[in-house]
């Protein structure tokens, strides 16, 4: 049983790392917790100390959600994987589960970060960068959907839950050979973004959310 821990703590503390909280204190020497919406995220970097610090840690942030899929798949994938796959088993004989499991484990690490006593940012960059592992045409979809919206209503946050409640519909409809367990851990990660968006849906039925490129 050592390698299924192995990647389930792997994908946890790749997923954790702070890049938001990092990379403003390394430009700023700031804690991004105390300022803009106090979001542990690249939107909120990017509206309090400028783009180019915010692109650093979205990019940073995509990156840990597919090196997170990628040492999963790559634990996985090992001769010695303990499980042996079986028509009839069930998620725990297929690799495949495994893997889809760690980009789920990688984006709740992002969420609650133990570095951060559990408070973190709210995943979309976090499991964009896992599902590009997992599928690109998918993502590139959800890409499409997500710049819909963002230029129809100037909502990042609108934008980016629509994004992820598009990622299984996707998984199911563009990616026909799939694996299973890849489309239903799939919907877990697009609720889990959705909920972390509790704040922008209440301001967005309040009329209060900010659009793109506004500074509070």
């Amino acid at each position: 049983m050592q390698l299924p821990v192995a990647l389930v703590v792997a994908a946890y503390l790749i997923g954790s790392i702070p890049f938001s909280y990092l990379v403003v204190r390394v430009f700023a020497g700031a804690d991004i917790r105390q300022h803009g919406s106090r979001n542990v995220g690249a939107t909120n970097v990017a509206r309090t100390f400028g783009k180019l610090p915010g692109i650093i840690a979205l990019v940073l942030d995509i990156a840990k959600g597919y090196a997170a899929v990628f040492v999963a798949r790559w634990i996985a994938m090992r001769p010695e994987w303990p499980f042996v796959a079986s028509p009839s088993g069930g998620p725990l004989q297929s690799r495949e589960f495994w893997i889809a499991l760690a980009a789920l484990i990688a984006v709740l690490g992002h969420m609650f970060p133990v570095w951060l006593r559990f408070h973190g940012g709210k995943g979309v960059a976090t499991a964009t960068g896992a599902f590009l592992a997992l599928d690109p045409i998918v993502v590139a979809a959800a890409v499409i959907i997500f710049i819909l919206v963002l230029l129809t209503t100037r909502f990042v946050s609108l934008a980016s839950i629509l994004s992820a409640a598009s990622i299984p519909i996707f998984f199911h409809f563009l990616a026909h050979d799939a694996p299973f367990w890849r489309v239903v851990l799939s919907i877990p990660i697009a609720i889990a973004v959705i909920l972390k968006h509790h704040s922008n849906i209440r301001r967005l039925v309040q009329g209060e959310e900010r659009h793109m490129g506004e500074r509070k």
